[in-house]
């Protein structure tokens, strides 16, 4: 009986073992894939590729699964938006729970919850889901750009995008890489321009210049300047502002719109039931 339960470790033992081994071969081949760079655009192309090495790519993301943490959107009058948002890397979900609300749908009293399940955007209020397709395209703006805004960074490399170097400028002493990135979208649809400004030295970017043509937001540029957290072997854009500027990055006032994420927890394992409704927009 004892050797047949020595058997049965020794045989179950060997098992594990083999299959530890195939899973290491298949990560690395998956990591190895990775880290092969593409065939490059161009400079720009090039450049933001080595932003994406520094900052982690989607496929990092991915493998953190989900997350967890609480933004901040603060307004020069000192206006908040306080969410404890919730995403899933895989299909892009979505999902907001809003302790206060200011500034996005400032009229519905109480909390609010915004979601995405990959395919539908919905809104829930004092327990009843609203339908009004106005609200509701505010709702889709607010969880596309609230994504976005996070995973910029591993987004950098998406299907799509456009690369331009444009120059080589200093501010502050320090050299910059500018590059300018476009999407490809079908006709009609609004698409935002973002200039990249590359720090040499470190290969972060540590300001950009941006559009925000969806929803008839602005099509003067503003810019970000951003400061990073790294978790979890990827950095995230965690504080964040912006105000009015020109092409050549010139800050045309001091109203700068803050947006803090904080108790950033990856990899806690969210149910997606909570990115469902039982009534979603189409």
């Amino acid at each position: 009986m004892k050797q047949l339960l020595l058997m049965t470790v020794l045989v179950t033992a060997f098992a594990c073992t083999n299959q530890t081994k195939q899973e290491s071969t298949e990560n690395n081949q998956s990591t190895q894939a990775q880290k092969t760079p593409p065939k490059f655009q161009n400079k720009g192309h090039k450049l933001v590729y080595k932003v994406v090495q520094k900052t982690g790519d989607y496929q990092k993301l991915k493998s953190l699964k989900d997350v967890v943490y609480t933004y901040t959107y603060r307004t020069p009058d000192k206006k908040e938006d306080i969410s404890v948002e919730k995403y899933i890397f895989d299909g892009e979900m979505s999902y907001g729970q809003y302790k206060k609300h200011e500034r996005t749908l400032p009229k519905l009293e109480g909390e609010i919850t915004q979601g995405y399940n990959g395919k539908n955007f919905w809104l829930k209020h004092k327990n009843e889901y609203i339908t009004d397709k106005e609200t509701l395209k505010r709702v889709t703006f607010t969880r596309k750009t609230n994504f976005y805004w996070f995973a910029m960074m591993q987004k950098l490399l998406d299907p799509g995008i456009n690369y331009k170097h444009l120059r080589q400028e200093t501010l502050n002493d320090t050299l910059y890489d500018v590059v300018e990135i476009t999407y490809n979208v079908p006709e009609g649809q609004a698409s935002d321009t973002y200039h990249l400004y590359i720090n040499v030295k470190t290969s972060l970017i540590d300001q950009f210049l941006f559009t925000v043509v969806d929803y008839n937001v602005v099509k003067k540029p503003l810019i970000m300047r951003v400061t990073y957290k790294s978790i979890d072997g990827v950095m995230i854009p965690a504080y964040r502002k912006y105000t009015k500027a020109t092409w050549k990055g010139e800050v045309l006032d001091q109203k700068w719109v803050e947006e803090i994420a904080e108790d950033i927890k990856f990899n806690q394992n969210i149910p997606k039931t909570i990115f469902e409704a039982k009534t979603t927009s189409k």
